[in-house]
């Protein structure tokens, strides 16, 4: 009986390692990925800016979703798919660089008005827009599949035969890139209270440009690769 007892115990002991190893190695993931800079951070960033903090979440939490529907392709090991989102790599860089343009120029023309305006509380439709936008404009970025299939297998994520393993890493994938989030949305939430006007029209006018220049540099990149 106690030798059953020490083999349950070391079993347990095994499969709690097994788990809390590949949350950390998913979440570690997520953040990384998450963090790396682009369009998305200073779109996020500056909807909480301007926005509040709702907006930023929900539009954080889009970013979130998409990295984790990568990363279940990735580490479940969908091999169709993955050569799908890879064939598709250009159309789709265009489709997402021509909506950044967009929507930087949009950010850029709105600007003053929102500067001049009372901050107000984002509505339904308003949040439901803000988890959108970002949840589309990260499914259209092809890289991310590519830096999360190069990362899993680096971290040895893949799947074995068993669902249990790539799930878990998933879950941990979607931890670390909606922490990301949360860190980024408080830590601007905390510079809207002390910002004026004329800082808010500075954030909008660089977080326009920058987006619309990323876009375009998507676009130019799709057709020169």
């Amino acid at each position: 009986m106690p030798l059953m007892v020490r083999k349950l115990r070391s079993l347990w002991r095994a499969t709690l390692r097994m788990i809390f190893s590949l949350l950390f190695r998913g979440f570690a993931l997520g953040f990384a990925v998450a963090a790396s800079p682009g369009p998305i951070f200073f779109l996020c960033f500056r909807r909480t800016v301007v926005q509040g903090r709702l907006a930023g979440l929900f539009s954080g939490f889009g970013v979130a979703t998409a990295d984790g529907f990568y990363a279940a392709i990735a580490t479940f090991g969908v091999t169709a798919v993955t050569t799908a989102f890879a064939a598709g790599r250009r159309p789709l860089a265009v489709v997402g660089g021509v909506i950044l343009v967009v929507l930087g120029a949009s950010i850029l023309l709105a600007r003053r008005r929102e500067a001049a305006a009372a901050p107000a509380a984002p509505t339904g439709r308003g949040l439901a827009w803000a988890y959108a936008s970002t949840l589309g404009l990260t499914i259209t970025n092809p890289a991310t599949i590519v830096s999360f299939a190069a990362l899993a297998a680096t971290l040895g994520l893949g799947t074995s035969g068993s669902l249990v393993r790539p799930s878990l890493a998933v879950v941990g994938v979607l931890l670390g890139s909606a922490t990301w989030w949360c860190v980024l949305v408080l830590g601007a939430s905390l510079l809207r209270a002390r910002v004026t006007p004329r800082v808010i029209r500075g954030i909008s006018t660089f977080s326009g440009l920058a987006i619309a220049v990323l876009g375009i540099s998507a676009v130019v990149s799709a057709f020169l690769s």
